[in-house]
Order: structure tokens, then sequence, then C-alpha cells
């Protein structure tokens, strides 16, 4: 994320970031006890908005965290902090931690612990030119993360140290590899172009269920079928296209792989495709409720 804009949220109250203070003990910085969620805003519309917060619940759910706002409550602050921000394409960005004690216990603190619940939203990284023209290089890595990447969890460090490695390695991004099979990248779900035919793998513990990857299946569905399956790793290397898509960056081409072409070296007519049907879709329901 790019330098963020001057206003968060905290606790329930709007304030400048650079007052934002949450105290030490708090179970997310001592223990990264909590869970967090990033809705782009496209057109000035956060997308997806009720899919991310279904997502949030699911964290919450899954770590025995009580959901500490409802749909409608987290929709009045992230649109008004959009509206603090003014830009028409954003990040918003949400954590919500078990909160703080007074101590640093491994158990769940007292009933009664109050959450600590945070926001703050920074410019869209839209990609460059280039990206476009000639797409990003990846590569394979050995998945080194823990066994509940569904949940969206702020423990992010196997993903920064793959992330950092991929950087160290001058690609843009780690396609994450378990018992031979492709899962996701350090930050994006994938997708593989074989044929024609469309696929990514399925949700399970191992893969964060991507909510920009439901967008992509569900434009691909009128035409061409999007197939859900175990991918092999080795299916990269005879591959004709393959996709990232996170609410950071979008849906882009990876083009090298391990230093390697995938197809003829070149974002896809697949990619390219799919690429303008998803800036429609987004121009399509710019005026649409947030919730529609």
């Amino acid at each position: 994320m790019a330098e963020p804009f001057p206003v968060a949220w905290l606790n329930g109250e709007f304030l400048p970031l650079t007052a934002a203070r949450v105290s030490p003990l708090d179970r997310g910085f001592l223990f990264a006890d909590g869970v967090y969620e990033v809705v782009p805003v496209h057109r000035g519309r956060p997308f997806r908005l009720r899919e991310h917060l279904l997502r949030l619940d699911r964290s919450l759910d899954e770590i025995r965290l009580a959901r500490p706002l409802d749909h409608a409550q987290w929709a009045d602050v992230l649109t008004s902090l959009a509206a603090h921000a003014g830009a028409a394409e954003q990040l918003l960005y949400v954590q919500v931690t078990r909160g703080a004690e007074y101590g640093r216990n491994h158990l769940f603190p007292p009933p009664g612990t109050t959450p600590t619940l945070f926001a703050f939203a920074g410019p869209f990284p839209a990609p460059s030119t280039e990206t476009l023209e000639k797409g990003l290089a990846a590569v394979t890595l050995t998945d080194i993360r823990w066994d509940r990447c569904d949940i969206k969890s702020i423990a992010l460090l196997g993903n920064l140290l793959l992330r950092q490695q991929a950087q160290d390695q001058g690609a843009a991004e780690a396609l994450l590899v378990r018992d031979g099979e492709l899962l996701e990248g350090s930050s994006s779900s994938v997708f593989i172009v074989t044929r024609g035919l469309l696929a990514t793998p399925p949700n399970s513990h191992r893969i964060l269920p991507g909510t920009s990857r439901d967008a992509i299946i569900e434009l691909a569905r009128d035409w061409r079928p999007c197939a859900t399956r175990p991918i092999r790793a080795d299916e990269l290397q005879s591959c004709d296209e393959v996709w990232i898509a996170s609410a950071g960056r979008g849906v882009l081409p990876v083009t090298r792989i391990d230093g390697r072409p995938v197809g003829d070296g070149r974002p896809g007519r697949a990619w390219s495709a799919m690429y303008a049907r998803l800036q429609r879709h987004l121009d399509e329901i710019a005026a649409r409720p947030v919730f529609d």
C-alpha cells in the first residue's frame, strides 16, 4: 500500500492516523490474536463489501471472537472512512483483535474484554502500463505457513517471508506449493488457463477463500467455464496462461515463472478479455448501493 490517507478509525472514533494508539499489551501485538480484511474501493464504491464482511465474520467465528459490529455498522464505518479519503480508487484495511488485558496470558482473556477495532485507507495501486503489457514474474516456493490459511489472520509472517524471498529473486509474487499441489500466491489467488479451460484450486484449510477469486469465477460464467479443482504444480510448466487475483491487485497476468516463460511469455488473450470484463463490471456497478 502506498502512503495512507490521513484519517483512520479506531474503536469508534475517526482521528488522524498519526494519532492512533494501541496498547502494547494488545493481544494483536503480543500474539497476532486477530483477523483482518482488505476491501477495495473502485469508482468510489466498496467492491463486494458483503462478501468481505461475510469472510470477516467467518474469520472471527473460527478464532472464537464475537462479532463486534453487524454489516450495516461496518458499512457505515467503511463508507465514512472512504469519504474522508475522497479518492475514487482505494484500499480499506480493517483489523479486529481480541483486545488488551493487564498481562500476557496464552489463554483467552476474561469475558467482557473489549476487542480492538481499527481501520484505515490507502490508495489503490493501479497496475503500471508495463505490467499490463508484459505481465509479472513469479517463483514457486514451498508453502511454510500454518495449516489454517482459510482464516484471514493477522499472523502473516510466513506470507511476508515468502513474498520477500520472491522479491529477492526478482519476482512480484510467490506461488505456493505443498505436497506437489499449487495452492495460491503469498497474497493472492491463482488461476491457470490450459487449452482455453480456466481452473483455480478449491477452497480448503490451506487456502484463503478469495473474494476477488470468486468475482473472477462469476464474471467467467457466461464466457467460459471455470473448473475448481486441485492443480498440480507441474501444470504450471505446460499451461497457456497464469493469473493472480487479489483485492490489492485486481487480476493480473503472470508471464514468467522460475525464469521460464508462461505460454509465449506475454499476457494472454483470456486474461485480456477477463481484465476488460472486470473493468466493465466495475463501471456498471459504480452507482449501485454497496450491498446490491
